[in-house]
């Protein structure tokens, strides 16, 4: 019933992924999780977003970084921002998203990488950086390696980003209810919450 498009490139992402899982549990639903490249997304439909990176409202983007702070307390989670490298190029840890997805391991693959960038303000495009999360799960390096560079994998992370577009995204995370319904953002679980009950409740 809940999919979730999502970059681990993102912030306001690794708060949603967090706080996503518990809600569908309560709730008794499944979560989809649907891997994406944001800056995809913002190429094609959000170009400005780099320019309020560039040249934003700087009492806005003050407020920004307090206002990731508190919900980064809230959740009880640690996240430096901006990190060392920003923005950062997520491409292989999100086709490593995708390939451990089979395995059962793409959320605590997923959850790795957020802890990784976001904490421990390492560089996730690094394949030693990539390498020490799998040796952490137990996954194979060679394997994964070999695994991300393959046409499928590509294919699907750009299948999947070319779907969020088509369905209205503009960043991560964006969710959907029940195929259509679109949330946008951490802020916006409570209103998903609403959501998933109004279609258990349904007649």
């Amino acid at each position: 019933m809940i999919e979730c498009f999502f970059d681990c490139s993102s912030p306001w992402t690794w708060l949603a992924f967090r706080n996503l899982q518990p809600l569908a549990a309560e709730l008794g639903v499944s979560v989809r999780w649907r891997p994406v490249l944001v800056g995809g997304i913002f190429n094609a439909v959000n170009p400005s977003v780099y320019e309020s990176r560039e040249r934003g409202v700087p009492a806005k983007q003050a407020y920004h970084r307090k206002d990731l702070s508190d919900w980064a307390h809230h959740c009880g989670v640690k996240i430096k921002f901006p990190p060392s490298v920003f923005p950062v190029n997520s491409v292989k840890a999100m086709r490593g998203c995708l390939l451990l997805a089979p395995q059962g391991l793409l959320v605590p693959f997923a959850e790795s990488v957020f802890e990784a960038y976001w904490t421990r303000d390492q560089d996730i495009s690094q394949d030693a950086v990539l390498a020490a999360l799998c040796q952490r799960l137990g996954v194979d390096e060679a394997a994964f390696f070999e695994g991300i560079a393959r046409p499928e994998i590509k294919a699907q992370l750009k299948a999947n980003t070319d779907e969020a577009i088509a369905r209205g995204a503009f960043g991560s995370p964006t969710i959907f209810v029940a195929g259509d319904d679109m949330y946008f953002g951490n802020d916006r679980l409570p209103l998903v919450r609403e959501a998933v009950l109004r279609r258990i409740s349904a007649p």
